[in-house]
């Protein structure tokens, strides 16, 4: 501690001579800014498998801009989705609790008559208690009818798509396993675009990019919530003409590219608008890769499968938390946190009231801000596959219960999907701390363990249920 305040003590002196040398204009703008409320930006990717970005062994191409956010933040190493795949994972971000808790177990769809409940306290509603700007853009995926949509969930702004960008006609399995209708590019629940085509598609990544330096411009005066979603790299990928090829690492990585300019176009404009020490900046990902499309899909470096899946390839993502001033700079933690936890974190930063139903997330300020002793607030931490209680962590003990799961081997090539396959575990328990692979299954040699663990079980299924039963906590799904 001495040490660090021998760092801080020169810097604030430097900082006051300068503040002294300043201009009043200059001086009463700092002085408004700092007072402010701070500013959130969710960069939420669909997808994106573990090692996909450089900080986390990306290989075949590089990610500069989140490299340098890593440097100037901090890396989450054991950062969670609440469920593997798209609709439920957003569920999960946006109201702070299990996707079951809400009633939002799988993802939606163009033919979908439900969407996360309207009386959901979704982040965008938590800020609008101290009158925050809320935009978004990217995917939804919680319900494309009009009473699900963002601008009916507390945002201001939205531009993007319903759902997922591969629900459209040009699917390589429609009229096979699908059915899917034209795609829209909406706006404020306007259509813009009521047929996407591939030709628009390659434009998405920037046009989301676009709107979210607009957004942060048009907002600098007053706290602003910026959500942006991307649709990849979920498939189908696709970059502007400029960009083909530009990685060296292939479409996949070409598609990384444009993100990883985005990102660094965003740290750019709060720099420029002085914005930086006063914002949060948050990147991550839905879920981890969709292994079945191969060289279109991204990697899960030493984890274990993928999206649709209980091992941590699934639901263990790549997070980056950016806040110069805040957060120390080069930073690593190696503690649970999940998604589930931002908008409880947000509340606190922001000032603001939990949502009146109950949560699960917890604040992880204390994690991000390097407190001395800070530890998980999770006692537990439980992996959903739908409605089922698939298995449950607490500190690095993991325990899965008896389960089939997809398999995504011999996997596809240029855009088309591998071969699906059926594979089972029996009861297993996995120490993650020897074993990140889940490849050691040490139940047996463990039973205290492993009958902690299902005691945990038994009381969140009397909460929110398993397979085949209800939960005395569940929520209905909006309808």
């Amino acid at each position: 501690m001495l040490s660090a305040l021998k760092r801080i003590v020169p810097v604030a002196l430097l900082a006051a001579a300068l503040v002294a040398a300043l201009p009043c204009t200059s001086l009463a703008a700092g002085s408004a800014a700092a007072e402010r409320p701070p500013n959130f930006i969710v960069i939420f990717c669909d997808d994106m498998g573990y090692a996909d970005i450089g900080p986390f062994g990306a290989k075949g191409y590089k990610t500069p801009n989140l490299d340098r956010m890593a440097s100037e933040g901090m890396k989450f190493t054991s950062f969670c989705v609440a469920r593997s795949v798209c609709s439920p994972s957003r569920a999960a971000l946006l109201t702070g609790c299990y996707p079951v808790r809400v009633g939002v177990p799988g993802n939606f769809g163009p033919g979908s008559k439900t969407g996360l409940h309207p009386a959901e306290m979704t982040i965008a509603e938590v800020v609008k208690q101290k009158q925050y700007a809320a935009g978004m853009y990217g995917k939804w995926h919680l319900g494309h009818l009009p009473r699900f949509q963002p601008t009916s969930q507390g945002f201001d702004e939205w531009f993007g798509l319903p759902y997922s960008n591969d629900m459209w006609p040009y699917h390589p399995e429609n009229g096979k396993r699908f059915r899917f209708p034209d795609l829209p590019l909406m706006e404020n629940g306007k259509i813009l675009n009521p047929k996407m085509l591939p030709k628009d598609q390659v434009h998405l990544t920037t046009s989301y990019n676009d709107r979210a330096v607009k957004f942060i411009e048009k907002n600098r005066e007053r706290p602003f919530l910026l959500y942006l979603p991307h649709a990849m790299p979920h498939v189908p990928l696709f970059v502007k003409k400029e960009n083909e090829g530009k990685s060296g690492g292939g479409l996949y990585g070409d598609v990384i590219g444009e993100i990883d300019t985005g990102v660094g176009r965003i740290l750019d404009t709060l720099r420029r608008l002085e914005l930086e020490k006063n914002t949060l900046v948050i990147f991550t990902s839905d879920n981890g890769p969709w292994l079945l499309y191969g060289d279109h899909a991204g990697s899960a470096g030493p984890l274990r499968e993928g999206k649709a899946t209980p091992f941590e390839g699934g639901f263990r993502v790549p997070c980056i938390m950016w806040w110069p001033g805040k957060i120390e700079a080069g930073s690593e933690c190696s503690e649970l946190a999940s998604t589930i936890d931002i908008l409880p974190t947000i509340a606190h930063l922001g000032g603001m009231d939990l949502p009146e139903k109950k949560i699960d997330g917890r604040n992880i300020w204390p994690l991000m801000s390097s407190k001395a002793g800070a530890k998980t607030p999770h006692e537990a931490f439980y992996y959903y596959s739908g409605s089922k209680l698939s298995g449950v962590r607490s500190g690095k003990w993991k325990l899965l219960f008896a389960q089939g799961f997809v398999q995504q081997k011999p996997r596809g090539k240029d855009g088309q999907p591998g071969t699906r396959a059926t594979g089972r575990i029996p009861l297993s328990l996995f120490d993650l701390e020897k074993d990140v692979g889940e490849k050691l299954n040490v139940a047996a040699a463990n039973p205290s363990v492993v009958r902690r663990l299902q005691g945990l079980a038994g009381e969140m299924r009397k909460k929110l249920g398993d397979t085949g039963m209800g939960g005395s906590e569940i929520r209905p799904v909006g309808r």
